[in-house]
């Protein structure tokens, strides 16, 4: 009778202890922006994604439109990938650095903002996408050079989200690409006016030494040091403080490196003066970072960040790999955060890159 107590007992807390668990693992998210065709989209490893974010769509006045013809075409075949996907999410984006030009005076008319919402519900429906996200770089500060911003552009971005969330209502997916950098998550917008409308928010925790620096660094790090402080957690850290709630934090990883040029062989080229030469995607990595070239690899133990140096072209580049993947996923991980997104999936490698990489990771399997 005592070992059936036992047995019993032990039966319940193991039930107990994987019920527990089970509920404390979130599904995690792996988002993948993608700007490619309809039919080279097929050659990547789609199962293991959960979003797809088809960048960029256009806005035609006030309107939410494709591009061209062969945009629309490419956006009917990445949606009709549900069918054999069926947990997919296909949504699309607006934006982009460079493509936001009217979006500071256009998003100031509650008329337009109406429009705006109206007609992005109805291509929702036209062509079974899932939701949007707002990639206007950026809201209240200065972004891509020539572009219009101003101090209004924090509550007009508000009243855009609200009023696409009323339009939307719950049955579709709302979220923005955010800067990585304090700069943005101080100034740009109003995150506790605008989270509770938002499914997630994608922190494009990338590009924060970008191709206007005169001096190298990294790009993607997970952590801080003394002579960088943006970083992932620099910026996760800032929101969780702010009471942002962790699960709708997304963590954005690169899938290409920059390179700078002119680069002295002092601290293998990490933190010194040079001039920005070309991003490079992680597809074209193997054939690019070769011995021949004098290109050797270097891991930042502090900030958890790859970096190339060839003392030999005096070339310096930052990205992410696999073993700042697992860095990150780890990370998303402890912090309970949403998941990972990243940019963009037509750089990475068919098969065995980086998708593979974050799945892994992430999910465990």
């Amino acid at each position: 009778m005592k070992s059936y107590k036992l047995l019993l007992l032990l039966t319940l807390e193991f039930w107990a202890t994987n019920s527990i668990c089970s509920q404390q693992d979130p599904n995690y998210k792996i988002i993948a922006y993608y700007t490619g065709s309809g039919d080279k989209i097929k050659e990547y490893p789609v199962e293991k994604l959960t979003h797809i974010i088809y960048s960029f769509l256009k806005i035609k006045e006030d309107t939410l439109t494709v591009a061209n013809e062969k945009q629309e075409q490419s956006l009917k075949q990445i949606v009709a990938l549900k069918e054999k996907y069926p947990n997919l999410k296909v949504m699309v984006s607006i934006g982009g650095w460079g493509g936001c030009a009217p979006c500071s005076d256009l998003f100031a008319s509650e008329k337009h903002r109406q429009t705006f919402a109206k007609t992005t519900v109805e291509f929702f429906k036209k062509y079974n996408v899932d939701g949007i996200d707002l990639d206007w770089e950026y809201p209240t500060i200065k972004g891509y050079p020539g572009h219009k911003f101003q101090e209004a552009d924090k509550d007009n971005f508000t009243a855009l989200v609200k009023t696409l969330r009323q339009e939307m209502g719950n049955q579709y997916i709302l979220t923005f690409a955010a800067g990585g950098f304090e700069h943005f998550l101080k100034k740009s917008v109003d995150w506790k006016a605008i989270m509770p409308h938002l499914d997630f928010v994608n922190l494009m925790t990338y590009d924060l030494t970008n191709g206007y620096s005169k001096v190298t660094g990294h790009h993607t790090p997970l952590h801080s040091d003394k002579k960088q402080k943006e970083s992932t957690s620099h910026c996760v850290n800032w929101l969780l403080k702010h009471k942002i709630p962790a699960e709708k934090l997304i963590v954005g990883a690169a899938m290409y490196a920059r390179i700078w040029e002119y680069v002295p062989d002092t601290t293998n080229g990490l933190y010194q003066r040079g001039k920005f030469k070309q991003g490079l995607p992680f597809k074209k990595f193997e054939s690019y970072f070769t011995a021949e070239r004098g290109f050797k690899y270097f891991f930042d133990e502090k900030t958890q960040s790859p970096y190339q140096y060839s003392s030999k072209e005096k070339l310096f580049a930052t990205f992410d790999d696999e073993r700042s993947i697992a860095a990150k996923s780890k990370f998303v991980r402890d912090k309970k955060l949403g998941g990972i997104m990243f940019w963009q999936l037509a750089e990475d490698k068919e098969q065995g890159g980086l998708v593979d990489a974050i799945y892994k990771n992430l999910k465990g399997d």
